[in-house]
């Protein structure tokens, strides 16, 4: 483990998306009650609410600000007789009449052109699942301290994050496995107007092959930030992508300021970006505190493996198992690299006795078979 005073630090931000149903249960038709909140603003759909934190300086402090933006959007949607479903599955609803793509309008009206684009490619009800990002950054000091050669910042910068972008890519499905917690949908999601409560064979249907995912797959090049923000533009002008928002992978590099490609090529990675959590129903924000702390040990831990070459083939495998631990029975190989993995991050935080609890708690869901997703079907 490195023994750098700046190794646990960092910034720390969560998104979290949720949709706004009314005293029914059904989806809210009514707008957006929040104005032009930064924090508190929509995703793709009107009543579908993102509570965006600012940048924090630890996994606590990000949970104590989404508490506090949770509270008031609680507050203002008591007032509107509405709530929120703390569910990535979304309610029952009759037609796709009943997700209005969320009206932003003026200097925002591209978000809805945008929105509109993603409608005729993809339909609304993908649009519906709603998750938990979490993004974070290592501590300035601390990226210094590994610049042993005295590479130029900036280029060491990007660079380092793209090796640990390549590894959370190969690595994405362990967090899936993991934090699964979506095995039941409404009917309505297959055909409109149903009414029941199904129990797929997804763990997580937003991480599944029903979920956020391009139609083709997004082949890039790692060779370095260059290449990389090359080979996403080379699908936007092929019309294969609108946009760099449409590419659909878990884990995303992302600049500082507004989120844009170019930005992204210019002033290179601030922070990376990881997108397969599910709403938790059994916490109160939706999301386990431990299962951050599991995420950030994650990247901590393989930040210290070999660089490799992210072939086209390793690319596919790693989408393909990211969707494989989205099932609710994972092929048993997967578990078997799970519970290794997890073996060697003990060993890497052996000295660090609270990085221990975490990474105990997570690996009792596998070898004692109580993932997230099973633990709610068993109760439900």
């Amino acid at each position: 483990m490195n023994t750098s005073k700046y190794f646990f630090s960092g910034s720390f931000g969560l998104e979290r998306e949720t949709l706004r149903v009314d005293d029914q249960g059904r989806l809210a038709q009514t707008p957006h009650p929040f104005g032009n909140d930064e924090h508190i603003t929509r995703d793709f759909c009107e009543n579908q609410i993102e509570l965006v934190t600012p940048v924090c300086r630890s996994i606590d402090e990000a949970l104590e600000s989404l508490s506090e933006l949770d509270k008031k959007a609680r507050e203002v949607l008591a007032g509107n007789g509405e709530n929120i479903w703390l569910y990535s599955n979304p309610p029952h609803f009759d037609t796709e009449n009943d997700i209005p793509i969320a009206d932003f309008t003026g200097d925002h009206s591209s978000k809805r052109s945008y929105r509109e684009v993603l409608q005729r490619k993809y339909g609304k009800k993908l649009m519906l699942f709603s998750g938990i990002h979490f993004n974070f950054s290592f501590a300035e000091e601390f990226l210094r301290e590994l610049n042993t050669e005295k590479e130029d910042f900036h280029s060491f910068r990007d660079r380092l994050y793209l090796r640990l972008y390549k590894q959370l890519m190969c690595h994405s499905w362990l967090l899936v496995l993991l934090t699964a917690a979506s095995p039941y949908y409404d009917a309505s999601l297959d055909k409109d107007g149903k009414s029941s409560i199904i129990m797929s064979r997804y763990s997580s249907m937003r991480n599944s092959e029903r979920g956020y995912w391009n139609k083709f797959l997004p082949i890039l090049d790692h060779r370095d930030l260059r290449t990389f923000t090359g080979s996403i533009k080379k699908h936007i002008v092929t019309g294969s992508l609108y946009s760099a928002s449409e590419l659909y992978l878990p884990i995303r590099l992302k600049p500082k300021g507004v989120n844009s490609l170019e930005n992204l090529a210019v002033g290179g990675v601030d922070h990376i970006e990881l997108r397969m959590f599910d709403l938790n129903p059994s916490a109160p924000l939706g999301i386990d505190s431990r299962d951050l702390e599991f995420a950030h040990l994650l990247i901590l831990y393989l930040l210290s493996q070999e660089d490799f070459d992210f072939t086209p083939q390793l690319q596919e495998k790693a989408v393909s198992d990211h969707k494989n631990a989205a099932l609710l029975e994972p092929d048993s190989k997967l578990l078997e690299r799970g519970e290794l993995i997890i073996n060697e991050m003990s060993e890497y935080f052996s000295a660090n006795e609270k990085a221990l609890e975490i990474i105990e708690f997570e690996k009792n869901k596998i070898s004692g078979n109580v993932c997230l997703s099973r633990t709610m079907m068993n109760h439900a």
